[in-house]
């Protein structure tokens, strides 16, 4: 018997250094996007995966934390920082000793702002923003009504860029530009950096670009606004020889509307899975569960990114969330993506609830311009009555 006890025991240790093995270590910085090199303390920082346990911990007052999990740090394990005043950050790992910069929320219904984080090399990434006669960037840091909060040169980041209004019928085209490598096109650094992009909207992360893997070159074109408010994913890398300062001369033809893009999703697609999700969503939100319907919603995105009627369900959410920026970004997108015999329908619909929210906010040429925009997809006395409504302010 007493060899018997002794033989259990030992499996038991043997089976908790295995264990143990498979622990990782995680550290992680949270810096905010705004302010230079400012900790951000007693964020709350979460990882998962799924199918086990989430671990958590507090940031403390350098903006750091460390935590250990038992599953790999892979791309199938998130990061999810929280703090009251910010929006929330979701991000796919591998996340170990990387920095993340959270986001302010923001308070108005046009503005957006688009963060840069990476690893340690290349040293100096740089954020562009492109749209009719502005460019911002760290030697141009201020164009119209946007603005260049952060510049890092030293690995990570954040490059921060506010959009406090996006000008309606204006292109905005942003990339990502390898200063470090401004001179040789050939290495894949900015691939292999880790890169990420986040895209923020009212209280919300809307978007994430990760850095395509594997690839040549020292500029990645990321994304375009086009002038009727749609994200459109470009996502591509290439080589260029130009300075920091001709980095627009490079991306110039995509801030023409008439280059067309392709959506870039960056994972695998899956249309069957994303009409479930859809329907869960609509489920939930019937339900009065509103948090719980756009993150469904969201999910039914990214594995169906020309999904119009996940689009238009979420702007609703957002909407009856009272979350009206995101609900403007969502929409404009299910307009975008409209199509078949309820087209029209959709785009007068959406056009209707983004009038809706402008009036709501007292911009009323915007309003009477959405509104005008419902009439034209479709004949309703509602619309009618909105422009009559909006027309009588000055």
């Amino acid at each position: 018997m007493k060899f018997q006890s002794t033989g259990y025991l030992l499996s038991v240790v043997l089976a908790f250094v295995c264990a143990s093995s498979h622990a990782d270590s995680l550290s992680i910085q949270v810096l905010s996007a705004t302010i230079k090199d400012q900790r951000i303390a007693d964020a709350n920082v979460i990882v998962q995966k799924n199918g086990s346990p989430s671990v958590n911990a507090m940031t403390n007052t350098d903006g750091q934390v460390q935590l250990t999990t038992d599953f790999a740090d892979t791309a199938d394990t998130l990061v999810i920082i929280k703090k009251e005043g910010y929006s929330n950050l979701v991000a796919r790992c591998p996340c170990k000793g990387l920095t993340y910069a959270i986001s302010p929320v923001m308070t108005t219904l046009d503005g957006m702002r688009i963060v840069l984080g990476w690893s340690n090399t290349p040293a100096d990434l740089d954020g562009h923003v492109i749209f009719p006669g502005n460019h911002v960037y760290w030697r141009q840091q201020h164009g119209a009504n946007a603005n260049l909060d952060i510049d890092h040169r030293d690995g990570y980041g954040p490059e921060t860029i506010t959009l406090e209004r996006k000008h309606r019928g204006e292109t905005y085209v942003y990339a990502v530009h390898d200063y470090t490598n401004s001179e040789d096109p050939s290495l894949k650094d900015l691939s292999n950096s880790q890169a990420k992009v986040f895209v923020y909207v009212g209280q919300s992360l809307v978007r994430t670009y990760y850095v395509p893997k594997e690839q040549t070159g020292n500029l990645w074109t990321v994304f375009r606004v086009s002038g009727d408010g749609e994200f459109q994913d470009i996502n591509t890398i290439s080589g260029v020889h130009v300075d920091a300062e001709h980095v627009l001369d490079s991306v110039t033809s995509y801030t023409s509307e008439a280059t067309h893009v392709v959506a870039a999703n960056q994972t695998t697609t899956d249309p069957a899975r994303a009409t479930a999700l859809n329907r869960q969503g609509e489920q939930a939100f019937h339900a009065g569960n509103l948090d719980n319907s756009i993150d469904l919603y969201k999910q039914a995105i990214e594995l169906n990114p020309n999904y119009g009627q996940a689009y238009s369900n979420l702007g609703l959410a957002y909407q009856t969330a009272n979350r009206q920026a995101e609900a403007i970004w969502a929409s404009r997108k299910a307009i975008a993506l409209a199509d078949g015999p309820t087209a029209a329908t959709v785009r007068a619909s959406s056009y209707y609830n983004i009038g809706r929210m402008y009036e709501a906010a007292k911009q009323f040429d915007d309003a009477l311009r959405s509104y005008e925009q419902a009439k034209h997809e479709k004949a309703n006395t509602v619309y009618d009555n909105a422009i009559k409504r909006v027309s009588a302010h000055p």
